[in-house]
C-alpha cells in the first residue's frame, strides 16, 4: 500500500457490470512510481462507467450507466466506498459521464440526449431527486450514431461559471447555467457535421479547450470565453500521423498539468497520441502515438505532478500506467493492473 505517514493516495476505477466488471475498485497509489493495488471494490449500482471526486475528496460520484440511469454517492474516507443514501434517478438514459457544477451533480445522459441536475447537500450526499433536466435536440449526418441528440460529456468551466455539454449526436457544444436548480442554455457551438464530439478538456490557462471526435480521428482547437461563455473553433488536428488501418474511435483527452502536453486515446487502433502544445495554447502538434498497452482504451488520466498517465482500457480488462517523458510528453508503459471491463480511472489527492 502506498503510505505517505498515515496518508495513502488512492485511485478509483470504474467499470462495466454488464460485462463483468466489479463495480468501483479501490486502488492505492504508490507516491514515487504511480503503480496501484488494488484494495477494495464494491458493486452498488450496476455499470458505473464514470466517477468523480468531491472537491474535498471525501465523497465519490457515480454514473449507472443504464437505460433507467442514475447517480450514487459513496464516502471514501476508508479503504472501502460506502454508500451515502440510496441511488438518484436522473430522468434520463444511460449517463456515460458526471460533473460537479454550482452545488449539484450533474450528468450527461448519452441514451436520451439530455443533462441533468443533481443537488448536493453540505455533507456531500445527493437530494433524493433531480432538480432540473435540459433536453437537447438535432442531429447529424452519421446515419447511425447521430438520428438524435447523444450528450458524451459536462463539466465546469475553469471558471466555475459555466458547464459544458458535448453533444455527439448533434456535432455540438453547450454552455450553460443553472437557472433555481436547472440547466439552462446560454449558447450552442456547432462543430463540423459528422466529426462527433465526445469529449473536452482544458488549458488550465483557462482560454482554450480541445474537443476529442469520436466519429472522426481528430481534436478541434476551441478558444474560451469565461466572460461570454463561448467557444470558437479554430483548427482541427488528426490524431494519427496517417490514415488507420481499421475502426479508429477516439475516446479520452487529457492535458498536462503544466499545460505543456495533451494525451488522447484511440479505441480500434489503441494507442494514446502525444500532442505539444504551442502558441500558449492555440495550437496543438502531434508529437507521435504510442500503443496503449492493451485493448479498447476507454479512459485516460494524469497524476497531478504531470508524470504518469492512466489508460483504462475496456476490452482487455486492465488499467495501465505509463511514465511520461518530461520533455517530449511520450508516455513509457511501465505497469498494469487487472481490472475486467475497465471504464474510467479517478485519481484522489492523499486522505489526511
Amino acid at each position: 500500500m502506498a503510505d505517505l505517514g498515515g496518508r495513502t493516495r488512492r485511485a478509483f476505477i470504474g467499470s462495466f457490470t454488464a460485462a463483468g466488471g466489479p463495480g468501483i475498485v479501490t486502488a492505492a497509489v504508490d507516491p514515487e512510481s504511480g503503480a496501484l493495488t488494488a484494495l477494495s471494490s464494491v458493486n452498488g449500482v450496476p455499470d458505473p462507467s464514470y466517477l468523480t471526486l468531491s472537491a474535498r475528496g471525501d465523497t465519490l460520484y457515480a454514473v449507472s450507466e443504464t437505460a433507467d440511469g442514475a447517480v450514487a454517492a459513496y464516502r471514501v474516507t476508508g479503504d472501502v466506498p460506502e454508500p451515502v443514501g440510496a441511488p438518484v434517478p436522473v430522468d434520463g438514459s444511460g449517463p456515460t459521464h458526471l460533473g460537479l457544477f454550482d452545488g449539484h451533480v450533474l450528468t450527461a445522459n448519452y441514451g436520451s440526449g439530455s443533462v441533468t441536475a443533481v443537488p448536493v447537500h453540505t455533507d456531500g450526499s445527493l437530494a433524493k431527486a433531480a432538480s432540473g433536466v435540459l433536453r437537447h435536440t438535432g442531429s447529424g449526418p452519421h446515419a447511425r450514431r447521430q438520428q438524435g441528440p447523444h450528450a458524451h460529456q459536462v463539466q465546469s468551466d475553469p471558471s466555475g461559471r459555466w458547464a459544458v455539454s458535448v453533444d455527439l449526436g448533434t456535432d455540438s457544444l453547450r454552455v450553460c447555467a443553472l437557472a433555481d436548480g436547472s440547466p439552462v442554455l446560454h449558447r450552442e457551438h456547432a462543430l463540423r457535421p459528422g466529426s462527433g464530439p465526445r469529449h473536452l478538456a482544458f488549458h488550465p490557462g483557462g482560454s482554450y479547450a480541445y474537443v476529442v471526435n469520436e466519429l472522426t480521428p481528430t481534436v478541434t482547437v476551441c478558444r474560451w470565453d469565461a466572460r461570454e461563455g463561448s467557444l470558437k473553433p479554430l483548427a482541427e488536428v488528426a490524431v494519427l500521423s496517417g490514415a488507420p488501418a481499421g475502426d479508429a474511435y477516439p475516446s479520452g483527452i487529457v492535458v498536462a498539468p503544466d499545460g505543456r502536453f495533451v494525451w488522447t486515446a484511440t479505441r480500434g487502433e489503441d494507442v494514446l497520441s502525444v500532442f505539444a502544445v504551442e502558441a500558449e495554447g492555440e495550437v496543438l502538434r502531434l508529437v507521435g502515438t504510442v500503443p496503449c498497452a492493451g485493448h479498447w482504451p476507454r479512459d485516460l488520466a494524469v497524476a497531478d505532478s504531470g508524470r504518469v498517465l492512466y489508460v483504462a482500457n475496456e476490452r482487455s480488462g486492465d488499467v495501465t500506467w505509463f511514465t511520461v517523458d518530461p520533455t517530449t510528453g511520450l508516455p513509457r508503459p511501465t505497469g498494469s493492473m487487472p481490472v475486467p471491463a475497465a471504464s474510467c480511472v479517478a485519481l484522489a489527492r492523499p486522505v489526511r
